[in-house]
This record gives structure tokens, C-alpha cells and sequence, in this order.
């Protein structure tokens, strides 16, 4: 007996340690995961770091010119994405094209990410125009990245896996960031328009991480049949909107939250698009923006990490509240930072408590998506909630260009607190149920 006990012992340890036991679908969980892992490639070294640094310093005339430019850039792939993942959504829901979707779009990204590597100065067409597709294409897929969360998990479960493919990104970005960091080193690129050939490496490392999903990654069994022509696909897309539309009450939980996510994720993707040039104007060089950049993403891993085992039990709302309470400190300190003239060491503390924030707000945001889509429904809401993350990200980008740093990381500070106090307005339970049709949901949802 003594010894069937203690055999169990390290079994049932290595459990408790093993994040996937405690999921329904560990392999497919795992798969999934490894796409939010492999994206990091594009969201990381071409959004945040490298390629915003390299349309400024090396493609454009000026560095002001540079800025303008690369705000055209991000603006013109934001709205683009915008206006296509819900109709999108709405046609993979339809016709079950959801994995389709998913891998052709990260195909299309990983490509064109590696064709960046031949823009050279003074390619801007060409660099307007792969970037952007890239860039949208990146948005699509991440899209359809979510629309797989309530698949491939339950109401009990999806924060916790929702948690686990969010931290398995920051796990991407720290592998990422150091083998930027080593090319650094290594190579001598003290300069960003010796990076070209990370770019490149950025798009072999998505491809690569997209293998896991091709193996295992399923598209559910539905009743939407093969769409005879792109016509009626585009037809039943356009009317399964028009019924959402119509059941917006019916639905309202969701619709006044995707609302709220779009004040606070305004602020947040202001953030993710101007750290660059925050980390510039603070008088960082390019290894110590790496640096920075590193320190947010371990912060970050540790953030979504934490999420992943509370929130199901805590409740989205009050995780999403918590942290967009920490946004509010690290902004405010930031701001802080800046206007009194502090040390610049302090900014290594404060960049530490935005990567909390970033990483639990959004693996705690993606989830209770995903708790309150309706069933057979998941593309078409995850195309809304890309729909509000892409506007979101334009009113950011247009508040920081409006605002400037200094003022803009005070304004950035008041939308996370407004959001936190709007977040009281969102009934969890009454959403998750209606979602499932009047069913109980058997989780606490945190609600009073």
C-alpha cells in the first residue's frame, strides 16, 4: 500500500506542475498555444521593436518624417483589419472555415515578413505595401486565434487557457528577445538598419511555430455546408451579421463589454505602438530598448501566468479590473518619470508593472470573450472583438500623435482608470448564460 501511495506521489505532483493536465484538450490546447507563440515573431520584433525603429531611422529622409510615416503604416493595416476579420468571422462560422482561416493568414504573414528583409532606403511603396499585408494578415489570424478559445475549452476552463497560450507567448518573446539580443552582441548591430536579416528570422520563426497547428489544431463538425460560390459565402457571412445586429439585447452583456474593452485597449495599444519611441525619448539605445523590451515580457509571461490559475475562480471582471489598476500605477508613474525629471533607472521598475498589466488584461480580456460568445458564434465575435482591439488601437495611435508622450502617457493613465470604472457596468453571469441559453454556468464568475 506504502508503496502504490508513494508511486502516485510524483505523478500526481508532476500534474499539479503541468498546466495542460488540467485541461479537457491538452494536445489541441498546446497547438493553439504554440500559434500565440509563433505570432510573437511579427507582434514583437516587426510591430513593437525592430520594423516601427527601421521605417523611421532607415526608410524615410527624417526621423519626423519617419514617425508620420509609420503611423500612416500602422493606421491604414488597423483599419483594414477592422473591416474585415467580422465579415471574416462571420463566414468561417457559416462554413466552418475557421482553421482555414487561421493557417492561410499565417502563412500570408510569415511570408511577407521575410520579404521585408529586401526593403531597402527609399522602398517605401514596397514597404507600405508588404508591410501592411503582412500586418493585416497577422490581424486576421489572430482573430481566428481566439475563435478557437471556447472550442477548445469550457466556461469552467477558458481563462485558464486562455492564461496558458497567453503566457506561452511571453514564452516566445523571451526566446524572441534573446536571440535579438545575441544577434547584437554577436553581429556588432548597434544600428537598426543592420537588422534586415531578423527580419527574415522572424518569418521562419512563425512558420515554424504554426506546425504544431497544421498537426493537430481541428476545425469543429458543424451543419454550415461548403459554400457553392465566394458569393454565398460572402451572403451568409453578411446574414448572420444582420442577425447578430438584430440580437444585440438578447446579447448585451457582451456588446457593452466589447464597448469598454475598446476605451481601456486604446490605451494599451497606444502602449504597445509608441514603447519604441518612449524607450528613444527616455535616451535608450537600441540594446538597451532590447533590454526593455525583455523586461516587459518577462513581466508580462508572469502576469498572463498568474491569470491563468485565478481568474476562473476570482472572476474576469474583477481580474480585468485589477489590472487595468496596475496599468493605471505604471502609467501614471511613467508619466511621472518624465515630467519630473526622474532618473531614468526608475523606468526599468515602471516598464516591469506595464508588463504585468499587459499580459493580464490581455489574456483576462481574451477570455471573458470567450465566456460570453455564443455558441457557434466564436469567428464572428472574434472578428467584433478584433474589430474593437484594431479601432482601439487607431483612437491609441491618434491620441499619442495628438497628445505627444509627456501628455499623451497622462491622458493613456485617466482611459485605464475610466475603463476599470466602467467595468462594474458588465453582469459576467448574466452574460455567460445568455450566451449558452439561459443555462446555468457552473463557475464563479466573481459577480455579486
Amino acid at each position: 500500500m506504502g508503496d502504490a501511495s508513494s508511486g502516485m506521489l510524483p505523478r500526481m505532483r508532476f500534474r499539479s506542475l503541468n498546466p495542460f493536465a488540467t485541461v479537457d484538450r491538452p494536445r489541441e490546447v498546446w497547438a493553439w498555444g504554440m500559434y500565440d507563440l509563433a505570432n510573437q515573431s511579427f507582434q514583437l520584433l516587426i510591430n513593437t521593436l525592430l520594423f516601427s525603429l527601421y521605417v523611421k531611422g532607415v526608410l524615410a529622409d527624417d526621423p519626423k518624417g519617419g514617425g508620420s510615416l509609420w503611423a500612416s503604416m500602422a493606421a491604414v493595416q488597423l483599419g483594414l483589419t477592422a473591416l474585415l476579420t467580422p465579415v471574416l468571422g462571420a463566414m468561417a462560422d457559416a462554413r466552418n472555415w475557421h482553421r482555414a482561416f487561421l493557417l492561410g493568414s499565417g502563412c500570408v504573414c510569415a511570408g511577407l515578413t521575410m520579404a521585408l528583409g529586401a526593403v531597402g532606403k527609399g522602398d517605401v511603396a514596397l514597404a507600405f505595401g508588404v508591410y501592411v499585408i503582412a500586418a493585416t494578415a497577422c490581424g486576421v489570424g489572430e482573430s481566428f486565434l481566439g475563435a478557437f478559445l471556447p472550442r477548445i475549452s469550457t466556461p469552467e476552463t477558458v481563462g485558464r487557457v486562455s492564461g496558458i497560450g497567453w503566457t506561452m507567448s511571453y514564452v516566445g518573446a523571451l526566446g524572441l528577445l534573446g536571440i535579438t539580443w545575441g544577434a547584437i552582441k554577436v553581429m556588432g548591430w548597434t544600428d537598426v538598419g543592420q537588422m534586415r536579416p531578423m527580419f527574415v528570422f522572424a518569418g521562419a520563426w512563425f512558420l515554424a511555430g504554426m506546425v504544431p497547428a497544421i498537426l493537430f489544431l481541428r476545425e469543429n463538425a458543424g451543419s454550415g455546408a461548403t459554400a457553392e460560390s465566394p458569393g454565398g459565402a460572402v451572403g451568409a457571412a453578411f446574414r448572420r451579421l444582420g442577425e447578430s445586429i438584430r440580437n444585440t439585447r438578447k446579447y448585451g452583456q457582451l456588446t457593452r463589454f466589447l464597448l469598454i474593452f475598446f476605451v481601456y485597449t486604446a490605451g494599451v495599444q497606444a502602449m504597445i505602438f509608441f514603447l519604441g519611441q518612449i524607450g528613444d525619448a527616455m535616451g535608450f539605445a537600441l540594446p538597451q530598448l532590447t533590454l526593455l523590451a525583455l523586461v516587459m515580457a518577462v513581466s508580462a509571461g508572469c502576469g498572463s501566468a498568474t491569470t491563468a490559475w485565478v481568474q476562473d475562480r476570482l472572476g474576469h471582471r474583477r481580474t480585468i479590473i485589477v489590472f487595468l489598476g496596475v496599468w493605471f500605477a505604471g502609467t501614471l508613474a511613467a508619466a511621472l518619470t518624465r515630467h519630473l525629471d526622474l532618473p531614468e533607472e526608475i523606468f526599468w521598475g515602471v516598464s516591469a508593472l506595464l508588463g504585468i498589466g499587459l499580459g493580464g488584461t490581455g489574456s483576462a480580456s481574451r477570455a471573458l470573450v470567450g465566456l460570453l460568445t455564443p455558441d457557434d458564434r466564436e469567428g464572428e465575435v472574434f472578428g467584433l472583438w478584433s474589430l474593437a482591439t484594431k479601432l482601439s488601437a487607431v483612437a491609441g495611435v491618434l491620441l499619442m500623435g495628438a497628445f505627444g508622450i509627456d501628455r499623451g502617457l497622462l491622458v493613456l493613465a485617466g482611459v485605464f482608470a475610466l475603463g476599470g470604472v466602467l467595468m462594474f457596468a458588465v453582469d459576467e453571469r448574466a452574460g455567460a448564460e445568455a450566451a449558452r441559453g439561459g443555462r446555468t454556468v457552473g463557475h464563479d464568475t466573481g459577480e455579486p
